[in-house]
Parts: structure tokens; sequence; C-alpha cells
């Protein structure tokens, strides 16, 4: 799959936060999620949903597609592992290894981090995939 913007990848990050790998969320809690205006959620929905990634029925709950799932999926697993070493691997504080992942889950390769993954299993430490509920 292609891939999308930073900021894209936050929304779909985010509504798999909010538990819609499996359910539907409403717009205002991905809003507060993010800190953003529903206006902003509406206009970033309405590209995932160009893009096959989002559905949503006009004013209706935002459900993801299989692909957004897995694409949503796949930056939160990500976020998760880049906390975890920056956090456990490397000692840097929770807050800002946090602040960090979020910034680097969007610029590393889908290779490099595979790559990386093994490298980290080395080390011992195992980035787990979270319960997505």
């Amino acid at each position: 799959m292609d891939k999308i913007s930073k900021s894209h990848e936050d929304y779909l990050e985010a509504i798999v936060m909010l538990g819609g790998a499996t359910n539907p969320v409403r717009a205002v809690d991905v809003a507060a999620k993010l800190g953003v205006s529903k206006a902003s959620v509406s206009k970033a929905i309405s590209v995932l949903k160009e893009k096959g990634l989002a559905a949503q029925p006009h004013y209706g709950d935002i459900t993801l597609t299989p692909e957004g799932r897995e694409y949503g999926s796949k930056v939160l697993d990500r976020h998760h592992a880049l906390t975890l070493f920056l956090h456990e691997g490397l000692g840097i504080d929770a807050a800002i290894a946090e602040e960090e992942a979020c910034l680097m889950e969007h610029a590393i390769s889908d290779e490099s981090f595979e790559k990386w993954l093994a490298f980290i299993e080395k080390m011992g430490l195992k980035a787990e995939k979270k319960n997505r509920s």
C-alpha cells in the first residue's frame, strides 16, 4: 500500500487506539484524541474515504476498511516498538520517548523497520503488538 501523509497516518492510528480496529468511533472522540476540531476530522476522513481506508455515513460514526485497519495497526505497532526501544532500550524519559516515537514512526520504511525490529529483539527487547479491542 502506498504511504499516506503523516497527518493521515495519525488519524488512522488514533482511530485504532480508540477501538476503531473493531468498532465504529465518533468523530468527536478522534478530535479530542488528536486535539483538533471536528471540522479537521471531517476533512481528514474525507481523504481517508477517497483512499479506501475509512467509511463514514453522513454525520455517522467512523469505521475503518480492512486496509485502513491494517495500515492504522501497523502505525500503532511502530509507535509502541519505537517507544519501547527509546525508553527501555536507551533510557530516554517516557514522555520524550513517546513524543519522539510519534515523529519516527512516520519516517522509517517498512524494510528498515523490519530489520530494526529483528535487531532490537536480538538485544532482548520484545516489541509486542498491543491489544486493539
